[in-house]
């Protein structure tokens, strides 16, 4: 590493003692107690509540506040390719908004299916997710990592809830940082958990209650089928579809891209990753797997891509771990052939080369 301080500013120093060898022997102590160990499904059934229950309390979902929604229309623009986006916004406490777009095809009815379309880091929230690529830095980022999932689903002929997660987009909690190119794709995870752990709601507690709160204003609208709900996410996307289809079983149908993988190696390890990965106690009750197991029967994509740095020092491996957790699940259903794990190649980035084809055989197996 080149050195770029005077060393007439700060001491020379060889050597640094750090903390990180004694929390994975903690880790490797304490972690993962209460992981399924029953023999049959209906052993398994039992465990799923009660795991539920445990999550509901480490998320703080007890402690968030329920509210009317008082649904606000921004905005209602019909693009190029005849899909309506409508700028939704919406109430999910008191106080508390969250603003979406809705992508809405051209020939969408009752029957069309529903999917939520959460945004990960570091494409400024629904703006990469939902395709507005008018703007180059939004644009940087759909080339980048292939973010604009929402459309494309749009293009398909679903109709796609694109939202703001808390700290991303209009949701940011100083204005002044959307105005710098430098943050204005960036999150406030950090202040977020920072406000919210001493109280024991975890940054995923609020993203988890804020999609929650989205189905439940697609139900009250009405517009659409709310009996088959999806869920795409890449990323941090990918984090909070994981959270929501663990703990709300309106969602029928799942894919999470870029997140399933051992938390020792993923967030331990690197445990630079951002805030709201972390959730106080969690780690000491379950993995990423044993989370995900929590949507077992019910359709799961997984995708991983082989040299995505997040995987960890271990690659594939730490995923692969984790997937066969997930597996193991589907099994006490008999229905393994409901849990998909695509390998692409490359590094981090959502791959829809194989969308339609994939959500079909999906839809097919409810």
């Amino acid at each position: 590493m080149t050195e770029n301080i005077d060393r007439k500013d700060f001491p020379l120093i060889d050597a640094c003692y750090a903390t990180l060898p004694s929390m994975l022997r903690k880790f490797d102590r304490y972690a993962r107690k209460a992981y399924f160990q029953g023999s049959g499904r209906e052993e398994f059934e039992t465990w799923k509540i009660q795991t539920r229950e445990l999550l509901y309390k480490l998320f703080g979902l007890d402690k968030m506040e329920k509210s009317s929604l008082d649904p606000v229309m921004e905005e209602q623009k019909t693009l190029p390719d005849g899909i309506r986006r409508e700028h939704v916004r919406i109430q999910v406490e008191p106080d508390v908004w969250m603003s979406m777009y809705l992508l809405i095809p051209a020939d969408a009815d009752a029957s069309t299916r529903l999917f939520l379309c959460p945004p990960g880091h570091n494409g400024g929230g629904k703006y990469s997710v939902s395709g507005v690529s008018e703007y180059n830095l939004v644009n940087q980022k759909i080339e980048q990592y292939h973010y604009d999932y929402g459309m494309q689903l749009a293009k398909l002929g679903f109709v796609a809830v694109c939202p703001d997660c808390r700290g991303f987009g209009e949701r940011r909690e100083e204005l002044a940082d959307t105005r710098n190119p430098e943050l204005a794709l960036r999150g406030d995870c950090y202040w977020l958990a920072h406000m919210g752990e001493p109280l024991g709601i975890p940054v995923a507690g609020m993203l988890t209650w804020d999609l929650m709160r989205a189905i439940d204003y697609l139900s009250a609208r009405g517009d659409w089928d709310t009996d088959h709900i999806g869920c795409l996410g890449f990323s941090g996307g990918g984090m909070q579809t994981l959270w929501l289809s663990a703990l709300d079983d309106r969602i029928d149908l799942a894919v999470i891209s870029g997140y399933l993988y051992g938390y020792r190696d993923s967030l331990l390890s690197l445990n630079r990753n951002c805030s709201c990965n972390y959730v106080p106690h969690l780690w000491e009750y379950f993995d990423m797997g044993d989370i995900a197991s929590l949507i077992a029967p019910r359709p799961l994509w997984i995708q991983s891509c082989r040299d995505d740095r997040l995987n960890g020092p271990r690659g594939l491996e730490n995923v692969r771990e984790q997937v066969e957790i997930v597996r193991s699940a589907y099994r006490w259903y008999g229905a393994e052939e409901r849990l998909i794990h695509e390998i692409c190649e490359g590094g981090h980035q959502w791959h829809g080369e194989n969308l339609e084809s994939y959500l079909n055989r999906m839809i097919q197996m409810i």
